[in-house]
């Protein structure tokens, strides 16, 4: 996939702000800090579109990136991070479960999950979160890179266990360095993307 054209929409914290446009899209669900803006970045093949931070919690609206003109991602916030207040917590929740469980246009979620360690309760009240709502998952095991070849298999191995995935075809290895698995990735959106009609 050829990415030619990638702009930030709009940063909408409600749905009177989601653009109105009948385009596909995919969302980006993952933990803080665990490199959603990086995957978004390296898909596309621009350094910062995405604005990365070290700080956990940067992304608290939905972020909607028009590609290609054709589709949109949308980031949505960061989900485990304890130092935002109960309040903003509750507040970040009613607005991705208005996204999830009513935005026609969306395909498809790429649950982005660090390969080096177990999925958090989170990632797995995520993971079965979007089950829920019947909304097709792909998994992103990201920071391959950061791990030795040989530990590779055990680490997705017990990734799929952990979130009990019904099928390891939607768990993609990837390294957002490296650029491992953005060919795989791409094959899979498009997938969902193509369904869209």
């Amino acid at each position: 996939m050829k990415v030619n054209q990638a702009d930030i929409v709009i940063s909408a914290a409600s749905k009177k702000q989601y653009p109105k446009e009948f385009i596909p899209e995919i969302a980006l669900a993952g933990r803080s800090n665990v490199g959603k803006s990086s995957f978004i970045n390296k898909m596309i093949q621009r350094k910062n579109l995405a604005r990365t931070s070290s700080k956990p919690g940067k992304t608290q609206t939905l972020n909607f990136y028009k590609i290609n003109e054709s589709f949109h991602f949308v980031d949505v916030p960061g989900y485990g991070y304890a130092k935002v207040s109960k309040k903003e917590r509750a507040k970040w929740g009613r607005m991705m479960e208005e996204y999830f469980a009513e935005r026609e246009q969306l395909q498809a979620t790429a649950l982005v999950i660090d390969v080096r360690h177990r999925p958090t309760e989170d990632d797995c009240v995520m993971y079965d979160y979007l089950k829920h709502f019947e909304l097709p998952v792909m998994v992103i095991a990201t920071k391959l890179d950061k791990i030795k070849k040989g530990q590779r298999d055990k680490q997705l191995k017990l990734v799929a266990e952990t979130l009990e995935m019904d099928d390891a075809d939607q768990l993609i290895p990837f390294s957002s360095e490296t650029g491992e698995g953005k060919d795989a990735a791409w094959k899979k959106m498009l997938e969902h993307l193509n369904s869209y009609h």
